[in-house]
């Protein structure tokens, strides 16, 4: 965990309810719902393990949608869809009376963030962050940091061959250079089609550095183009990458909302008592 801002405020998950919302009576925290503002693998993770600690507990997963064909748990309601900004959020919060709020979204979702930390000061409630460690250069790495996807693609030398592995909602910066030559890899179709010039792989990232390397030398990369998600799901290509001897282009996370921040499902376990 990152902080000391970790303790209950009134109406969190670990202390009684004062005032329950639109009047109806106040309820044990344990017994109310938790929401879980997912999509990424630790919201999965965080899901079973919530639903481990309390088996009879109403757990929600929030989705924004984007992945047609997403990664689910078995053990909780799914909710795909915005909530039409922190005000729609604080409003569906106090409607199905949930007592906790953990933001599990991706380390670049920054205004699902900022909404989520505003609904949870607007509904009264306590919210937990979940955000895995970044990723740090070690040696043999050789990284350009840059802060955007715009100074990303500035920083690719002319007739390039860069591996993008980005997503398909990233990807337009790069698509106005007509001197190099992307691969981009992503879980679906993006809309519109690449240019020509550009070479498009659908999948999702492997966890093996070996296939990352023989995937980059297959296509004659010479950069590799990524956000620093962090966690171990999608290291490999970095390992690869490194393996290879490529220049890394890597940007940089926007900064994380104020307040409780935990790197591990089991601190946010531990955290909620």
């Amino acid at each position: 965990m990152r902080g000391s801002d970790a303790a209950a405020p009134p109406g969190s998950d670990v202390e009684a309810v004062d005032d329950a919302p639109h009047g109806r009576p106040a309820a044990d925290a344990t017994a109310r719902p938790v929401l879980v503002l997912g999509g990424t693998a630790e919201a999965n993770a965080l899901v079973k393990a919530l639903r481990q600690r309390w088996p009879e507990r109403r757990l929600i997963l929030s989705l924004a949608g984007r992945t047609r064909s997403p990664e689910l748990p078995e053990d909780a309601e799914i909710r795909i869809g915005g909530f039409g900004g922190a005000e729609g959020l604080a409003a569906f919060l106090l409607a199905e009376s949930v007592s906790l709020v953990v933001d599990a979204t991706h380390p670049f979702a920054a205004g699902m963030a900022r909404n989520a930390a505003r609904a949870a000061d607007l509904a009264g409630l306590r919210r937990l962050k979940l955000l895995r460690p970044e990723w740090c250069p070690v040696a043999g790495d050789c990284w350009t940091p840059v802060t955007c996807l715009a100074e990303a693609c500035r920083a690719l030398p002319a007739g390039a061959r860069p591996f993008l592995a980005l997503g398909r909602q990233h990807l337009s910066p790069f698509t106005r250079r007509s001197d190099i030559r992307p691969l981009a890899r992503m879980i679906e179709p993006p809309e519109p089609a690449l240019p020509a010039g550009w070479t498009l792989i659908l999948s999702r990232p492997s966890s093996d550095r070996c296939a990352e390397a023989d995937l980059m030398r297959a296509h004659g990369i010479t950069h590799l183009v990524t956000r620093n998600a962090g966690g171990a799901a999608s290291y490999a290509k970095v390992a690869a990458a490194r393996d290879l001897g490529l220049p890394v282009i890597m940007i940089a996370r926007p900064p994380s909302p104020a307040g409780a921040v935990f790197e591990t499902v089991e601190d946010v376990v531990g955290a909620i008592g």
